[in-house]
């Protein structure tokens, strides 16, 4: 007989892991299309553990070359927008659609340039040449002209906000012409009248809300700002550098909406937003430390931030909320971060159920606790601010929030061992998942919860198996490079295992869900019937989970292809 651990039944269904990861493990590669998906829902043209800045713009360049296929690349840009949450990825993409397909890029441009913040990459982007344009075109100069021109007053204001392109730059060089004098006015005060076509417009003719804005930035006391702050429908942003004082603030903050607010709490802690300016007119003040909170203020901002039917409206999932959690200074009152508390265990009602439980593998290993936004480089001295929301917060909070809706599965930390996590049912999910992330740090060794799920829990039934990693496994069982049978990765070799268990316990059709936070282009386990892998993470992806484990028609590339132009 031939040797049997070479030529065993399991191996004849194990693909052999072909490619080298950034770790210098097996790996396999993902097609062109997918692997300019995943990079498009989680790059961010910042520094990772892995990869640099300038990795990414050559790995995106090249997939771009291997897919031809420009509907594609317009409907990657609308997901990765609408639907991943991403600026820069569908920037880039939004240009390159520019050289190659003009119809496809004005079809999908509002959609993409949704907000000023992204126009003005878009227009970076461009003049850089890092996509073959070194200016406007007469087709992206139209698309430029027509947003410009259609835009709310209250977007070209937000639009405003921010340099390095300005808006200024951006009218300077598509030269809308307007369509009526209040347009032209508008223009003509963006620009300090920079442009003949726009002068002849008078202060009449501006808009109610910059006229307001102008008498906002002109008064000369705090009482008179706040009093026009009340009734001002702009941007906060855009009162901020005028502000007198904090009972200007104060009127800002109450016509902030429940996601400014949450975004912006060491802003309003800043500017004494959370403190009584005049102590006799608050009864309900209390002395803390030396100083008077205003009570009433506190109150306020955390019902407005854990307002119930705000948050199942919205279908907010706790993400958002732990990344304020992190971000909020410790002076932030303890209602405000309570309520921030409150606000993620609500969302979690908008999480899915399971159709079954599930094994849920958290990678903790040291290249996890990269920001999740990489670190942006800024100057030639290579510094730059991250996010302090990290990659191992962000799959512990995903972990947490499935276990909060799936209290029968099981979640396993992992990096070159798996640990045996324990949970108190009354800790909140923002509690839970800050546990959670504080386990390993070591290497990374993916197989590992499959190795737990075929050893410990061999005898629980569950639907399937969710990694939620940057993949970049090196180590299986304590050998390095982390190859399993066959010369598949070690992964696979656990899954085929775990599958056959499952089947025992009469569960036809288990999953593997590999969810990839990370801008590399390579995986632990090749897309097939039974096994997904997602690139990025956003609301979208607990749906996705959800979908695939019911059925199979949840694959991230045809999710992809399911937008609709």
């Amino acid at each position: 007989m031939a040797n049997k651990s070479l030529f065993s039944s399991i191996t004849s269904v194990l693909p052999r892991a072909l490619a080298v990861n950034e770790a210098g493990g097996p790996a396999y590669k993902f097609p062109a299309k997918h692997a300019l998906a995943q990079l498009a829902a989680t790059g961010t043209f910042g520094n990772v553990f892995y990869a640099t800045a300038s990795d990414q713009l050559d790995q995106l360049r090249k997939l771009i070359d291997e897919v031809d296929d420009n509907e594609f690349l317009a409907k990657l840009a609308v997901y990765s927008r609408e639907r991943a949450y991403m600026k820069d990825m569908p920037a880039a993409l939004l240009v390159v659609l520019s050289t190659r397909d003009t119809a496809l890029m004005h079809q999908v441009f509002d959609r993409v340039a949704d907000n000023g913040r992204v126009l003005r990459t878009v227009f970076q982007m461009t003049r850089s040449a890092q996509f073959g344009r070194k200016g406007l075109s007469s087709s992206l100069q139209r698309a430029f002209q027509r947003w410009l021109n259609d835009a709310s007053v209250g977007k070209l204001l937000s639009a405003s906000i921010g340099n390095d392109p300005s808006l200024r730059d951006v009218l300077r060089m598509a030269r809308p012409t307007p369509k009526d004098n209040a347009r032209r006015a508008l223009f003509g005060w963006l620009t300090d009248k920079e442009v003949d076509k726009w002068a002849p417009a008078t202060e009449a003719d501006l808009p109610a809300e910059v006229q307001s804005l102008k008498a906002f930035r002109a008064a000369e006391t705090e009482e008179a700002q706040a009093l026009i702050a009340g009734d001002l429908q702009v941007r906060w942003d855009l009162l901020a550098d005028s502000a007198k004082g904090p009972i200007v603030w104060k009127a800002i903050a109450r016509q902030m909406g429940p996601q400014a607010l949450r975004m912006n709490l060491n802003t309003l802690l800043r500017h004494d937003v959370f403190k009584v300016v005049d102590r006799s007119a608050d009864p309900t003040m209390r002395e803390t430390d030396g100083a008077v909170n205003d009570n009433a203020m506190i109150d306020y901002v955390a019902g407005r931030i854990a307002d119930v039917d705000a948050i199942r409206r919205s279908r907010q999932f706790p993400y958002q909320f732990l990344a304020a959690y992190l971000n909020a200074a410790d002076e932030v009152p303890h209602k405000i971060k309570s309520a921030l508390h409150d606000a993620a265990e609500i969302a979690c009602g908008n999480i899915p159920q399971l159709p079954a439980p599930v094994i849920i593998g958290l990678d903790t290993s040291g290249s996890m606790a990269m920001s999740v936004t990489g670190r942006t480089v800024t100057g030639s001295g290579g510094r730059g601010r991250a996010s302090k929301m990290r990659c191992v917060d962000v799959a512990a909070l995903f972990a947490a929030a499935i276990l909060r809706r799936n209290p029968d599965s099981i979640v396993v930390p992992f990096d070159t061992q798996a640990y045996q996590a324990k949970f108190d049912p009354s800790d909140s999910i923002l509690s839970l998942s800050a546990r959670l992330s504080k386990f390993g740090g070591g290497g990374t060794d993916v197989s590992l919860p499959l190795v737990e799920a075929n050893k410990r829990y061999a005898k629980r039934t569950f639907a399937g198996v969710v990694l939620v990693s940057d993949n970049e496994s090196w180590i299986n069982s304590g050998r390095i490079y982390g190859y399993g049978r066959g010369g598949s990765t070690g992964v696979m070799t656990e899954w085929e295992k775990f599958k056959k268990t499952q089947r025992g316990h009469g569960i036809a059709d288990p999953k593997l869900v590999c969810i990839d936070i990370a801008p590399y282009g390579n995986t632990q386990a090749p897309d097939r019937q039974d096994v997904l892998n997602i690139g990025g993470f956003s609301d979208a992806v607990f749906n996705v989970v959800s979908n695939f484990l019911e059925s199979d028609l949840a694959r991230f590339v045809r999710e992809v292809e399911a937008v609709e132009l």
